[in-house]
């Protein structure tokens, strides 16, 4: 089951650690050009490219040690309810709106405070969130959008809409690249499962699934 849930969050992860990559291509390429010219460029620039390049250089180093919080024997700081919320729904969002399904997070989880409580096993609550997600998504008929809210100090509540908008325009060619791949349906024995295996609860109820964030 935890296979399955990072096999759908690996285009995600892997766009993560791409894209730093080609920023740091193109600028390579453009610091070639420039020291194979005749014309004598300003140390600012040259000083500002290489500041380019060390940013992507951190954030791709950031994504190859994200990898390691997806390790439940790691230990982990855990992580904040918002936080939580935002890195999924991050991993999902375009694999999910590609087909046509939304992802709407509330307000209060949308933004951060600094008085935030902290959840320990961040990791193994990234899984159940996913976990959640595919839920709805392999067993919600015409599913539409998924909402995703607070329901007390310690828990997330997940809604399913049923029904979509028609969309006019056809998804481009490239959909196929993004979208998170699925080789095995999570229904709600298999969601049951997880959250039995990593030691927390879930309610299924109907469209509606409540997680709780503290172990028990």
């Amino acid at each position: 089951m935890r296979h399955e849930l990072l096999t759908r969050a690996l285009p995600a992860l892997r766009h993560d650690m791409v894209a730093p990559l080609s920023v740091m291509r193109m600028g390579m390429l453009l610091l070639k050009h420039r020291s194979n010219g005749d014309t004598a460029v300003d140390e600012g620039a040259w000083d500002k490219q290489v500041a380019s390049i060390s940013e992507q250089i951190d954030a791709l180093a950031d994504g190859v040690r994200s990898l390691r919080d997806w390790e439940l024997a790691t230990s982990d700081d855990g992580t904040t309810r918002s936080a939580l919320v935002a890195r999924c729904a991050s991993l999902m969002r375009a694999a999910y709106e590609l087909n046509g399904i939304r992802l709407n997070v509330d307000d209060e989880l949308d933004v951060a405070r600094e008085d935030e409580p902290r959840f320990a096993a961040g990791a193994s609550l990234r899984y159940l969130v996913l976990g959640v997600l595919g839920f709805l998504h392999d067993c919600t008929e015409d599913l539409g959008a998924i909402r995703i809210a607070a329901d007390g100090p310690e828990t997330l509540r997940f809604e399913a809409t049923r029904g979509r908008p028609d969309v006019a325009d056809p998804l481009p060619p490239m959909a196929g690249a993004l979208r998170a791949p699925r080789k095995l349906a999570i229904d709600a024995i298999a969601l049951q499962a997880l959250a039995d295996g990593l030691g927390y609860t879930v309610v299924i109820d109907g469209d509606t699934v409540r997680l709780s964030l503290r172990p028990g």
